[in-house]
């Protein structure tokens, strides 16, 4: 288990809030999956800083990873692993954190979310530009 409770920044709970609204996504371990997701297929690192985990969102790692829990595992730790990063404990958390929160962003910062339909194609768009 990466972490035993994922809570979130103020800022990232009001990302999320406006995702919920424009998706229709109402559960926060679904969109935080997709952010996650979202954050994992980008080539960069994501900016190393202290995330200050001030919301009153809180679920525990199985309520966010769900049934799923050993594949969210497998891909960070891959992920660490191809960007060259140690694969402890803490490294694990904290680029958990990070790829979550600037998956929020991002998915948040593109005016191009404006339904679930558009979450469904931003993700067939990146798996075809995977396969090129």
């Amino acid at each position: 288990m990466i972490v035993k409770q994922v809570t979130l920044p103020n800022q990232s709970k009001d990302k999320l809030s406006r995702l919920k609204g424009k998706t229709g996504i109402q559960n926060w371990n679904t969109l935080c999956r997709w952010a996650l997701c979202f954050s994992l297929s980008e080539k960069s690192i994501p900016s190393d800083f202290e995330l200050v985990s001030d919301s009153n969102i809180e679920m525990s790692w199985l309520t966010f990873a769900g049934e799923n829990h050993e594949i969210y595992e497998a891909l960070i730790r891959a992920r660490c692993i191809e960007d060259g990063l140690p694969v402890d404990e803490d490294t694990l958390a904290k680029y958990f954190k990070l790829h979550l929160n600037r998956g929020i962003a991002y998915l948040a910062g593109t005016n191009v979310i404006r339904s679930i339909d558009d979450l469904i194609k931003l993700a067939l768009e990146k798996s075809s530009d995977k396969e090129e």
